[in-house]
């Protein structure tokens, strides 16, 4: 195991046992009991992360998985081949921890490019080293990036994410776009009293880079389990934020599933300008659990049907005793039909999973 610090313990889902008959239906899909279908995977590569995000992780004793509990590249692979040519999947996404820390991260993606029908691959990422990796990450076959950033202000960066390194990240999102991925989206959560005054400036800094800016609610999925509902900041204010500067219109395009809601931006000065756009990922206050449409690995290949799940199923251990494609898909339609109707942050009984985000892959 890697440490930092005094070791805390690594916090496990508890895996749920299939048992017989765990199939529940004979459709070639990932579908659940309330007709909605899987096409987007996100597939987490790592539970280790370069930053300690204080939303995400603690300051130190992190203790990772061994390198022989993650799946390696080719059981990588033959997962999303599996997901492409039994269920349809024509989306992937691979998460973390910090995926670009995958030594084999090249290999994956294009293991994954060079399958038929080819799926629609992202990363999402916290770009630093992304400068120097971007092309050959092109090259490989990935299509889009998400890069973390919550703020661009260097003070604020370091007391977030508790490293220095945000010269860093911006030198990873010049290298992306020079690469010529498109889209570059940016990922920004909001504390209060930390970074929420700063989101306009944000905004701004990303309109005039061509960047697209995805706003998302602080989920409680932080190591410290001390997310509180009362004090973060909502979907209503981050409106409230923007609204002084700017003029946010709701984009026409069908959502089609996806987590942000998408607005126009004009600047209030001239409202009939449109400078780009700004999505808001309202998970805790507006929820999208009706339309969802991603099912998840975790790194030791098992299926989590939710971010908020509390039970997982192991794919990989099957894998690794033989299990053919059948078989495994079997175990992942199973897994994935007993998905819940929705994440239950609205009820008074919600208790947050174990897992912190990290550990789990956005």
């Amino acid at each position: 195991m890697s440490t930092i610090g005094l070791p805390m313990p690594v916090l496990r889902t508890p895996t749920l046992d299939p048992g017989d008959g765990f199939t529940a239906h004979d459709e070639n899909s990932l579908l659940d009991q309330y007709d909605r279908r899987a096409r987007d995977l996100r597939i987490s590569l790592t539970d280790f992360c370069n930053l300690r995000c204080t939303y995400c992780m603690p300051a130190e004793g992190v203790e990772f998985m061994s390198r022989d509990a993650a799946m390696t590249r080719e059981e990588i692979v033959r997962f999303v081949r599996i997901a492409v040519e039994k269920f349809g999947v024509d989306q992937v996404r691979f998460t973390g921890g910090e995926p670009l820390t995958r030594k084999d991260i090249n290999e994956i993606i294009s293991g994954v490019a060079a399958l038929e029908p080819r799926p629609n691959i992202a990363l999402t990422t916290n770009a630093i080293g992304l400068d120097k990796r971007a092309a050959k990450l092109k090259a490989a076959g990935l299509d889009r990036i998400n890069v973390s950033l919550d703020t661009v202000d260097p003070e604020t960066f370091e007391t977030m994410a508790r490293r220095p390194f945000l010269h860093r990240v911006l030198e990873g999102i010049d290298g992306a776009q020079e690469a010529g991925l498109d889209p570059v989206k940016i990922n920004a959560v909001l504390l209060p009293g930390v970074n929420d005054h700063q989101a306009p400036d944000l905004l701004q800094w990303c309109l005039d880079r061509g960047l697209s800016l995805r706003f998302i609610e602080q989920m409680p999925l932080d190591a410290g389990h001390s997310w509180d509902r009362g004090e973060m900041i909502t979907a209503a204010d981050i409106f409230a934020l923007l609204e002084p500067r700017f003029v946010l219109t709701p984009d026409s395009a069908p959502r089609n599933g996806a987590p942000a809601e998408k607005f126009l931006v004009a600047d209030r000065r001239d409202p009939g300008t449109v400078l780009g756009t700004v999505g808001i990922i309202a998970s805790v206050t507006r929820p999208f659990c009706a339309d969802c449409t991603r099912t998840r690995l975790t790194a030791e290949g098992r299926v989590r049907t939710c971010l908020f799940s509390h039970t997982e199923v192991d794919l990989l251990t099957a894998m690794r005793r033989g299990a053919d494609d059948e078989a495994i898909a079997d175990l992942w339609k199973g897994a994935h039909w007993k998905k819940l109707a929705g994440h239950g942050m609205d009820t008074d009984d919600f208790v947050q999973p174990q897992r912190p985000m990290s550990a789990i892959g956005g």
